[in-house]
């Protein structure tokens, strides 16, 4: 005779085995948007994005009912990766954590590029961008007690650099890695201590961020 326990153990492996396909079809979904909205940009279709994960487009609004919500959910995961790469930087000696950080989050930017213009604005992570901010803070920090970032440099500056990677990597093609490494090495060299003063004022603050697309 079948007991209630033995029915229920194939009902919840074929729960466990739902929940599993949902997970996955979910980092289909990101893993595709990431690389569509990387060529096309944000314009392009949830269509497109639910041809490239090889699921419906059905599948595609379970996951994420709005393609405003598939964007900020990109946002997200891109935050929690620019504190994680903080975070590590924050471990490197002699303060060249700051360095270490700037190569890799223009790493990151490239491989998120389609979803740049909301990096920084999105208002549904304004708790992540306050810790990756207060991160950015103690690397300048540490750089300029250790004495390889000049003084007088600000986190509006490394905003500035921020802003100056999106536009390179918008403008430089299917293969911008060259043009933001060239530029993010110059920035670093630009940044070392010298006895000479710049001929600009610090900024106090940037102004509103390009409106997103």
């Amino acid at each position: 005779m079948t007991t209630a326990t033995q029915q229920a153990a194939p009902d919840e492996a074929a729960r466990r085995g739902l929940r599993r396909d949902a997970v996955e079809n979910r980092q289909r979904l990101l893993t595709a948007a990431r690389l569509v909205f990387a060529v096309h940009g944000v314009e392009a279709g949830v269509e497109e994005v639910a041809h490239e994960a090889g699921v419906g487009v059905g599948t595609l609004y379970r996951r994420f009912p709005t393609k405003d919500a598939l964007i900020a959910e990109l946002v997200r995961e891109l935050l929690g990766e620019v504190i994680a790469i903080a975070e590590r930087a924050l471990t490197v000696p002699g303060g060249r954590g700051l360095e270490r950080y700037l190569y890799e989050i223009g790493a990151a930017q490239e491989a998120n590029r389609g979803c740049l213009s909301r990096l920084w604005s999105d208002e549904t992570t304004v708790p992540l961008r306050a810790r990756a901010r207060a991160l950015m803070a103690e690397l300048l920090a540490d750089a300029q007690q250790h004495g390889t970032v000049r003084d007088d440099a600000t986190l509006t500056d490394i905003d500035l650099l921020f802003w100056a990677l999106r536009g390179i990597l918008e403008a430089s093609g299917a293969k911008p890695t060259a043009a933001w490494r060239r530029h993010v090495a110059l920035t670093v060299a630009g940044l070392r201590p010298s006895a000479e003063k710049l001929s600009e004022p610090p900024l106090r603050s940037l102004p509103k961020s390009p409106a997103r697309t």
